[in-house]
């Protein structure tokens, strides 16, 4: 069962960056399916987080799909080289996200292999948000995407981790943000492997 679209639509981003640890992301790419379950992420909180994208209420082209009302993809370029999977949250005009960092792949491990160019399985195959969306096909020619579309998707299976299994801690590489870097948005399951590092 696909997550509806009134999941995206909660105001608590940070709960929701949470939430989605354990939760089936999927992408359907010329037939082929590959997946896995959510094992990183990072909450960024509009246009009041110093670390996001839309802080101080920037529109540009590029943000304008975090101002979409929750339930699509927000893929954009990072360093000219790796692309970002988000997921657009919370109501239209309030520009939440979630990145995705890491995920324990579970289906297509072939596709993913030859994506990632990879001979053997490794950690590292989707280990970062910008190996997540090259094992999984996602590039911006995706980006503002609906979540209910039969490309790219997230389920709930029934995994969930306790609070205990859960490290919260700060975000990675934000350093720019001041403050708001320490803030404790970052959410991992402790001692897996494909989480990048570290992930104590």
């Amino acid at each position: 069962m696909k997550l509806p679209d009134s999941y995206y639509q909660s105001n608590d981003v940070v709960a929701l960056a949470r939430d989605l640890i354990g939760k089936y992301l999927f992408t359907n790419l010329d037939g082929q399916l590959t997946g896995g379950y959510i094992v990183e992420t990072e909450a960024y909180a509009g246009i009041i987080d110093k670390a996001s994208h839309a802080y101080g209420d920037r529109r540009t082209p590029r943000t304008q799909t975090m101002y979409m009302q929750g339930g699509v993809a927000y893929v954009y370029l990072c360093y000219g080289i790796h692309e970002m999977l988000n997921i657009v949250t919370s109501v239209e005009d309030q520009p939440h996200a979630v990145l995705i960092r890491a995920v324990d792949p579970t289906i297509g491990l072939d596709v993913m292999r030859y994506r990632r160019n990879m001979a053997v399985i490794k950690p590292t195959i989707t280990s970062g948000p910008g190996s997540v969306a090259k094992a999984l096909g996602i590039s911006r020619k995706i980006n503002a995407i609906s979540l209910q579309s039969d490309v790219l998707w997230l389920e709930d299976r029934g995994l969930s981790f306790a609070d205990e299994e859960v490290a919260t801690v700060p975000r990675v590489g934000v350093d720019y943000a001041k403050e708001d870097a320490l803030l404790p948005y970052r959410f991992y399951v402790k001692g897996n492997k494909y989480v990048s590092k570290p992930n104590r």
